[in-house]
């Protein structure tokens, strides 16, 4: 018996751990991915804020009114040298080059293609940034040898899909555009990029940040390449012959399923002069056509050599533990059998609800430490049962204590409001009289405004206690945003506080109540406001994530964060009560954020806060994505 038992160990065990290593494989070259896709998308943003803020620079923009191309060239040169461009120029508002990096004053024809970059940022006037794709007449106005990189020969691959053509003469490039204005009035388009094609900079990257230089068997263990169409037009995979692999092609299955159809790849595979766990997925252009591919690889030999190792412990470890448990068995059968039988026994109890169940004396063999890590797992049992308990009583308490608020708030609100108008509306008719002194005057007007902070904690209490209907309609969360910005952009710049908006791109419509919803977004960007000292910063970014509480569902994430003063630990979890506020009297009633968690409620939402004294706090506002009808 034991060794059938131990010959279905190996065989099990084996399988386990051929998985256990190839699983472990998968796993990191997915994630090995995921680092590559940043730094590429991280070498785009680079090119963007460089060209951002040299079109910020009024000497350029001077320049740039007054066509002053022995200024701007120079400085084009300068802004290329500072981020290592391979190209960069100027375009006017009717749509003609001024002037590119390299190019002499004049030189630059008035019919020449302009890039395509650039072309896009002025039909749309807004920033574009992202992959492109360059003909080869417009890489030769950019620059004659970007033309020549760009041009490369299709090496013979096997396995490859059949293509006509024996040479790719366009290039692919990272690049953005900027459009510049004055006084809303469009001057010119700026842009700039670095071609891909024969690049080492972002593979050679990849293998530095993500894969460490890791060396395996004389050979480094990780890879990357950039993909135009089916093409390695940047690699760090090198031929036998030990020269970059640039020119062969991917394989006709992975060109389908990562070009065609979208999706990601992740498999071994044979490249060039290896075999590989891969990874690849479809890079994007300006577009949204899939024009290449980013390929990560890790030498396989390394895993293979893992599990050859991996099975050979276990099986001098299997065949250790059958003689082992040959010789003992016999002698230590009763008296393991028995706790056995006996935990068993207390186990059906558990089963059946009984958290207490009496385990008996605890054996003094080995048996003994499962006896007393069993009484341990009931004790954590009882203890999770009593705080879940806890936690649902505290749950229906504060359930208990928002309705009994909003009821209370209500009927405050309604009994209060109707004196309040009058109070208010003799006030200001009595301020219209003339025959009143300055003294009268100004204890009326103390009493007006006075009157006015108290209709607005009444309105306050209404948002609070009523379920205000919410009128739906399908709203660019983005654009929501950005409107809000504007909205409260004065009151920051007087407090000398500035914002940085990173929104998603690609974010799907949601349908929700622009009013209500923008009034949430008001008041916790107010309230980061006035938690910011001059010279901070708030931060705002969207995008999609998984909550931590809807594990399988997906929503959109908007995320508020400032620079200011933070919110003691003490105070987070009274953030939403109503009423609560951390606010000099006068400046707040503590319902604004209560209001504005409710609102995100009904809408299937939810707010969470991260905040450290000192440092800044951060909201996350999360709602679900919406299930699309079949």
């Amino acid at each position: 018996m034991s060794l059938l038992v131990g010959g279905l160990s190996l065989v099990v065990g084996g399988q386990l751990i051929y998985r256990a290593v190839l699983n472990e494989a998968v796993s990191r070259i997915r994630l090995d991915l995921n680092a590559a896709r940043e730094i590429y998308l991280n070498r785009e943003k680079h090119i963007n804020v460089a060209l951002n803020v040299t079109k910020l620079d009024e000497d350029f923009k001077s320049a740039l009114i007054n066509l002053d191309v022995n200024f701007l060239i120079p400085r084009l040169e300068d802004v290329a040298h500072e981020i290592d461009l391979d190209f960069a120029g100027i375009i006017t508002r009717s749509g003609m080059t001024l002037c590119r990096m390299g190019s002499l004053p004049g030189s630059v024809k008035k019919n020449e293609l302009i890039n395509p970059i650039a072309h896009l940022a002025l039909k749309l006037r807004t920033m574009v940034s992202g992959t492109v794709v360059i003909e080869q007449d417009i890489l030769l106005a950019e620059n004659p040898e970007l033309a020549e990189r760009a041009r490369i020969q299709l090496l013979p691959t096997p396995r490859a899909a059949p293509r006509t053509e024996k040479e790719e003469t366009s290039g692919m490039a990272i690049a953005s555009a900027v459009p510049i204005f004055e006084d809303n009035r469009l001057l010119g388009v700026l842009y700039g990029g670095i071609l891909l094609s024969r690049s080492k900079e972002i593979v050679d990257r990849v293998r530095e940040t993500v894969f460490q230089r890791e060396i395996y068997r004389g050979r480094s263990i990780g890879t990357a390449t950039i993909f135009f169409k089916d093409l390695r037009i940047s690699t760090n995979v090198f031929t036998p012959e030990g020269q970059r692999a640039i020119g062969t092609r991917v394989s006709e299955e992975v060109k389908d399923k990562v070009l065609d159809e979208g999706e990601r790849w992740t498999d071994r595979a044979f490249v060039v002069n290896d075999w590989y766990i891969t990874a690849y997925e479809p890079i994007e252009d300006i577009l949204g056509r899939r024009v290449g591919m980013l390929y990560v690889g890790v030498l396989e030999a390394k895993y293979v050599d893992i599990r050859r190792h991996a099975l050979s412990v276990f099986f001098l470890i299997t065949a250790a533990g059958l003689i082992t448990a040959a010789f003992l068995g016999y002698i230590l059968g009763y008296r393991i059998l028995k706790p056995i039988h006996q935990l068993i026994s207390v186990s059906n109890k558990v089963s059946q609800g009984d958290l207490s169940p009496e385990i008996g004396p605890i054996s003094k063999s080995e048996i003994g430490v499962l006896q007393k890590t069993f009484g341990e797992m009931l004790s954590s049992l009882r203890e999770r049962d009593r705080r879940q308990k806890a936690e649902s009583e505290n749950r229906l308490l504060q359930s208990e204590k928002q309705a009994s608020v909003g009821r209370l708030a209500a009927g405050v609100a309604h009994e209060i409001n109707n004196p309040l108008t009058g109070v208010l509306t003799f006030t200001h008719m009595l301020l219209r009289r003339k025959d009143i002194d300055e003294e009268m005057r100004s204890d009326l007007e103390t009493i007006a405004h006075s009157t006015e902070r108290v209709r607005k904690i009444v309105k306050g209490l209404l948002d609070f206690s009523r379920q205000t209907k919410i009128e739906a309609e399908l709203t660019d969360v983005n654009k929501l945003i950005q409107e809000t910005i504007a909205l409260v952009e004065n009151q920051a710049l007087v407090r000398g506080v500035l914002f940085c908006f990173d929104p998603a791109e690609g974010l799907p419509l949601r349908t929700l109540d622009r009013s209500q919803f923008q009034s949430v977004l008001m008041n916790i960007i107010i309230n980061a406001i006035d938690a910011t000292e001059a010279g901070g910063h708030i931060n705002l970014s969207t995008g999609l994530s998984v909550w931590t509480n809807h594990v399988s569902k997906k929503g959109i994430e908007i995320v508020v964060s400032d620079t200011g003063c933070g919110i003691p630990p003490e105070n987070l979890d009274d953030l939403f009560d109503p009423f609560f506020s951390t606010k000099e009297v006068g400046r707040g009633t503590g319902l604004g954020l209560s209001v504005s968690l409710g609102i995100v409620e009904r809408h299937g939402g939810t707010i969470r806060v991260q905040s450290k004294v000192g440092r800044g706090s951060t909201f996350i506002i999360w709602l679900p994505l919406e299930e699309k009808a079949e």
